[in-house]
């Protein structure tokens, strides 16, 4: 199979920010679609951790995240041990889940699910402590599988945590977990956005109130 279009990684390129000085730079793309992609991990889920480091390594966006498509396929799959294995793999190349969609399509299926049912989520915040972006994102955004069980102590703790990031990623990526969690229990979110509206960065509070009423909506933009 050969996919890649120059036209469709010249827009790429231009979409994931990859200019000098901005979060993806330097970043290179084979202008392939997602379902392309989709389509060769399929092909070649049973993909060894060499072969995967391979991928991860490229420098090319797309093998990259082929790489991860193949991880969260195995991971759902795999037995407690495996499972471990995939969690420390991943863990151990974070600086090569290094755009928002490589974060967004793996974390919360490898961190996330492999933390749901633990009582020790240490991990979740040495990773929000990192100095890579990529971890702090990871860390956000495996809450979506706490919060998909009505779990919302960590994405409250974390968007806490995150109030003064000064990255816009980190902002939508917070806003966007309030958000979700505002779905399944609203008064978790009003109570977090009473709290902390005032201070909250313009985007993450954008993101969160997306699904309140007009009113509420109203109350907390005139709060800032």
């Amino acid at each position: 199979m050969r996919f890649g279009n120059a036209e469709k990684a010249s827009h790429a390129a231009y979409f994931f920010k990859t200019g000098i000085g901005e979060y993806g730079e330097g970043d290179l793309f084979i202008g392939c679609t997602v379902p392309e992609t989709r389509k060769v991990a399929k092909a070649n889920g049973q993909a060894s951790f060499t072969e995967l480091d391979r991928l991860l390594d490229d420098a090319m966006h797309e093998c990259r995240l082929c790489a991860l498509m193949i991880l969260v396929a195995q991971f759902k799959s795999a037995d407690a041990m495996k499972r471990k294995e995939i969690v420390d793999f991943y863990l151990s190349r974070t600086s090569r889940v290094n755009n928002w969609d490589l974060v967004d399509l793996s974390a919360y299926h490898i961190v996330g699910e492999w933390l749901k049912d633990k009582d020790d989520r240490s991990l979740l915040y040495r990773l929000a402590e990192s100095r890579l972006l990529w971890d702090q994102r990871i860390a956000v955004v495996s809450t979506l599988a706490f919060i998909r069980n009505s779990d919302f102590t960590d994405i409250l703790r974390l968007a806490e945590m995150f109030l003064t990031h000064q990255h816009d990623l980190m902002h939508k990526a917070c806003g966007w977990m309030l958000r979700e969690a505002g779905k399944r229990d609203e008064k978790a979110l009003t109570g977090f956005m009473d709290r902390h509206s005032r201070v909250m960065p313009r985007t993450m509070l954008r993101y969160a109130i997306e699904r309140l009423t007009p009113e509420q909506k109203k109350n907390y933009m005139q709060r800032t």
